[in-house]
C-alpha cells in the first residue's frame, strides 16, 4: 500500500465523495468518478482531461456540447478527483482500461468522438490504435506524446525515486499547483483554478498516482502511437495555443507529420488549455468538426 505524503489527510471513500456532484462506478480497477450529460442523442463526446488536473478542466466543453445536443462523458483518471487511487502501476495501459471499461459500464452507443487534452491525447490516440472501431473521431488539445516531456528539471528529479519522495514527503504537492498554473496564458484564472485543484490532493494516493504516472512513461513519447492514427481513415482535430508553456507549440509540427491529415487550429494568446481559456473561438472549430 503506499503511504501518504504530506496534505494527504483524508481516505477517499463513500462518505467523502459525497461532496463531490456527478456519479461513481466500480470498474476493474476501481471505482470511477464520471458526469454523464441526459442526451439521449446516439452521438456520444468522451472528454478525457490530462495529466493531474480532473475532470472540472472541461467545464465550459461539457456544458456548450451538452447544450448542442451530443451525449456528453467526462471523468477523472484513476488517481485525480474523486477517482480511486489504486496501489498500481500509473501506465498507459492502466488508462486505456479504464476507459474501455467506463463505455462497457456505462452500454453506450459506439463509435465514439474522443477528446483529449494534454496526457489526455496520449490516452485516447493510445485507445484509438488499439481499439479503431470503436472511436468515430478524436480531438486531441495540446496533447502530450509527441516528444519526451522528461527533460525538465522538475520531471528529472521525480524520476529518482529515494529523493523525489523524500522532497514530496516534506513539501507535498505544492509544486504540482504551481506547475499546473502556469498552463494559463490569463493570470486572472490562476487563483481560483489553483483552489479547484487542491480539493484532490487532500486524498490519500494523490501524490503516489502522479509520481507513478512520471515513472511510468505517462510524459514520454507516443510518436508511434499517432503515426498509426495517421494512417487510419479517422478525422482528427488538433487544437494548440500559440504561448503553451508546458507542451512546447513546436511539438505540434511533429504531430502535423505523423498526422498528414489533421485539421490543425492554432489559438493565439492562450496557453495550454485553450478550450477553457478560449472556449469562443474553440468550440465553434469543434462544433463544425463534431456535426460534420
Amino acid at each position: 500500500m503506499h503511504i501518504p505524503y504530506r496534505g494527504e489527510t483524508q481516505e477517499l471513500n463513500d462518505t467523502t465523495r459525497q461532496s463531490a456532484g456527478g456519479s461513481f462506478i466500480a470498474l476493474t480497477d476501481g471505482v470511477t468518478h464520471y458526469e454523464l450529460g441526459r442526451n439521449e442523442s446516439a452521438d456520444v463526446v468522451v472528454l478525457v482531461h490530462g495529466f493531474s488536473v480532473p475532470y472540472f478542466i472541461y467545464d465550459p466543453t461539457f456544458e456548450f456540447l451538452s447544450q448542442a445536443g451530443f451525449r456528453v462523458l467526462r471523468y477523472d483518471l484513476f488517481g485525480r478527483g474523486f477517482s480511486d487511487r489504486p496501489d498500481t502501476r500509473y501506465n498507459i495501459d492502466l488508462f486505456v482500461r479504464q476507459l474501455s471499461d467506463l463505455l462497457d459500464a456505462l452500454r453506450l452507443p459506439l463509435p465514439v468522438n474522443l477528446i483529449g487534452l494534454s496526457m489526455g491525447g496520449t490516452i485516447t490516440a493510445t485507445f484509438t490504435a488499439r481499439h479503431p472501431e470503436r472511436v468515430r473521431s478524436l480531438t486531441l488539445i495540446d496533447p502530450a506524446g509527441a516528444r519526451s516531456l522528461a527533460g525538465s528539471p522538475l520531471l528529472r528529479l521525480v524520476k529518482l525515486p529515494f529523493i523525489a519522495d523524500a522532497i514530496v514527503s516534506v513539501v507535498g504537492g505544492e509544486p504540482f499547483v504551481d506547475s499546473n498554473a502556469k498552463d494559463f496564458f490569463d493570470p486572472k484564472l490562476i487563483e481560483h483554478f489553483k483552489s479547484r485543484y487542491r480539493v484532490q490532493m487532500q486524498y490519500k494516493g494523490f501524490l503516489h498516482a502522479i509520481l507513478s504516472s512520471i515513472r511510468n512513461g505517462m510524459i514520454d513519447s507516443f510518436i508511434d502511437v499517432y503515426s498509426q492514427v495517421g494512417k487510419m481513415d479517422k478525422p482528427v482535430l488538433l487544437f494548440w495555443g500559440r504561448d503553451d508553456k508546458t507542451v512546447p507549440f513546436e511539438h505540434s509540427h511533429d504531430l502535423q507529420v505523423a498526422m498528414p491529415n489533421v485539421q490543425f487550429h492554432v489559438i493565439e494568446h492562450c496557453g495550454h488549455i485553450p478550450h477553457y481559456e478560449k472556449p469562443e473561438e474553440v468550440n465553434p472549430i469543434l462544433m463544425e468538426f463534431l456535426k460534420r
